[in-house]
């Protein structure tokens, strides 16, 4: 059995892959969607024309992974594509936000990518696919906006070096790395008031587009936008600590 695997299928990144994900894969048995959710998952699985399998349940907790390798171990499936679009985040400065929130955006954004990633490795097989969802935050520190960039430069780096151990079994890992981009995930961060921020804000269905096309070429780093890709390059040639205090400013004029 073919499956694709989606984690945070419910809205944004994630809901578009999974809409997106058939027209790529037109061999699929099922689509193993994941999220807190229930009715949004049941509205996407009325939505795509192949069979959808909901786990609607909290990547935070232990009994879904329990449920999942369970499952795994029993039907053994051919894991075509894994999307690891799960994640959270809160702009702030880290002594003002609650830690909770930041423990939660750990949690989800490196934890659970994390173990789902560990859990669906055996079930993956020449050609399979998998697209980690990070962001441009992840290159380079974010004043007002640190655990969750720091937590996206975990995800940057593991994709690398996870593209690297996999390239003998000839499974391609894909760092999704978008800027700002038209979903719930801003407004529950704290807004996307700005005047930068609205210029660079990107079409979830673009960012997919290009993830996915990047995916089949086989790229280890997706970044959809010359004005990102710019930001990747200075990233690279600036030193980090011009590049924070330039984030700061910004951030804290709520214009990133």
């Amino acid at each position: 059995m073919k499956i694709a695997v989606i984690t945070g299928a419910s809205s944004g990144l994630g809901r578009e892959f999974a809409r997106q994900i058939p027209k790529l894969y037109k061999s699929l048995d099922e689509i193993w969607v994941f999220a807190r959710r229930t009715e949004r998952l049941k509205e996407l699985e009325k939505e795509l024309l192949v069979p959808v399998r909901i786990f609607d349940s909290d990547l935070k907790r232990d009994y879904v992974y329990e449920k999942l390798e369970k499952i795994l171990e029993r039907e053994n499936p051919d894991i075509r594509m894994l999307v690891n679009a799960a994640g959270c985040g809160k702009t702030g400065r880290l002594e003002k936000l609650s830690l909770e929130g930041q423990i939660d955006m750990i949690d989800v954004n490196i934890r659970a990518l994390t173990r789902m990633t560990c859990l669906c490795l055996p079930y993956l097989h020449k050609g399979s696919r998998v697209i980690q969802i990070a962001s441009a935050a992840a290159f380079a520190p974010q004043p007002g906006f640190a655990v969750y960039a720091a937590s996206k430069s975990y995800v940057y780096s593991l994709s690398l070096a996870l593209s690297c151990e996999l390239e003998e079994r000839g499974i391609s890992v894909t760092a999704v790395c978008p800027g700002p981009v038209d979903t719930e995930f801003f407004v529950r961060a704290g807004g996307v008031s700005g005047s930068m921020k609205a210029s660079l804000l990107k079409d979830a269905g673009a960012v997919v587009r290009q993830a996915l096309l990047d995916s089949v070429k086989r790229k280890r780093v997706s970044v959809c936008g010359y004005e990102m890709k710019a930001a990747r390059a200075a990233a690279k040639l600036l030193p980090l600590s011009m590049i924070s205090r330039l984030m700061k400013k910004i951030n804290e004029k709520g214009d990133y």
